[in-house]
């Protein structure tokens, strides 16, 4: 028998384990974030106690490797801000939603952003088209018929390919600062309703989603119309997640929606119970006073406070960066981006 401690019994067994685990990555993956690794090589220990089907865990395999190596890619370029671009793969190069699609990524590119967006052709292939290959990323999907890999990105070092959805969608939003669609199919409707869907739940930091297409066109009219109509008539969702999107039929106005959101707004993060605005510049005392009788209502008490730099748990972040603190009771998105509004249109 051995002691409370020892290997037999099954604090004992997890004792060695843990210490098995830290010594591997010590000696062969040694990193500043050794206790992330440290639960994701036991969750893997799990799976196998667990008796996790084959097939399930060549999921999870696929889903780890395609992710690993998608953030490999993109670690280069993370400080340069980044639009996701969707729309039809069936839509022609002489389309007037093309020529506006391929107009909007070379009017962004010439800002000094890059474009995500898949690796197919119509809007996909228009948003290399516009922003060159050098200022764009492919995020490939594989599928058993339309999707091809277009002529400008193929073979680039930024083209990336991924078997599951899932995988794909989940770089589409957290590589990008931007979100813009063009008109098209179910896969351009379920990337737009997620996108949303993850900024109205607070799942993802706010993010400026535009809705564009051709001049005169009635695509996106007729989408707004069904969800004023059927989800806010039907009060299945709050009069102020109208702000969450903006619909527009010409580039330069998609352009321009993208740029104002991060005029002075330049990210944020929770910490604890405080939602942390990081600024270009400061606000001044008189806006704050403004702010707070104008957004009272989002507060989950206190008030809006300025900082001069970050707050301890952000770890130095953007050291540079003004803050604006609050406390956020995290249940209204439309009015938080209508703040974001008003942030960026002060004086």
């Amino acid at each position: 028998m051995h002691d409370a401690t020892g290997s037999s019994s099954p604090r004992g067994r997890r004792i060695d384990r843990s210490l098995a685990i830290r010594r591997f990555l010590t000696e062969f993956a040694a990193s500043p974030n050794q206790d992330l690794l440290e639960d994701m090589l036991v969750t893997v220990c799990r799976l196998a106690a667990d008796g996790a089907s084959r097939g399930d865990l060549k999921i999870l395999n696929t889903a780890l490797r395609e992710l690993r190596y998608a953030l490999k890619v993109f670690a280069p370029y993370a400080e340069v801000p980044k639009v996701s671009m969707f729309g039809s793969a069936r839509t022609p190069e002489t389309h007037p939603q093309y020529l506006e699609a391929k107009k909007f990524a070379e009017l962004i590119q010439r800002q000094g952003w890059m474009v995500i967006t898949g690796a197919g052709d119509g809007i996909m292939r228009a948003g290399h088209h516009g922003a060159t290959r050098e200022s764009s990323f492919g995020v490939a999907i594989s599928l058993p018929f339309e999707q091809k890999t277009n002529t400008i990105i193929a073979d680039d070092p930024k083209l990336i390919n991924f078997k599951y959805f899932f995988t794909r969608k989940l770089m589409f939003v957290k590589e990008a600062k931007a979100i813009v669609l063009f008109p098209g199919g179910f896969g351009t409707q379920d990337e737009g309703f997620e996108a949303i869907t993850l900024v109205q739940t607070l799942k993802t930091t706010p993010t400026p989603i535009v809705m564009c297409e051709q001049p005169g066109g009635t695509y996106w009219q007729h989408w707004r119309a069904y969800v004023t109509a059927e989800l806010l008539g039907n009060r299945m969702i709050d009069a102020t997640d109208m702000h969450l999107f903006y619909v527009t039929d010409h580039a330069e106005d998609a352009v321009a929606e993208v740029l104002r959101f991060y005029r002075r707004y330049h990210s944020s993060r929770f910490v604890g119970d405080l939602m942390v605005f990081r600024l270009n510049r400061p606000l001044a005392d008189a806006t704050l006073a403004e702010l707070a009788a104008s957004f009272g209502d989002i507060l989950d008490g206190g008030t809006y406070e300025q900082r001069s730099g970050p707050l301890e748990e952000e770890e130095g972040a953007y050291p540079d960066r003004p803050r604006l603190v609050f406390a956020f009771n995290r249940r209204s998105a439309g009015r938080l981006r209508l703040l974001i509004n008003a942030i960026n249109e002060a004086p």
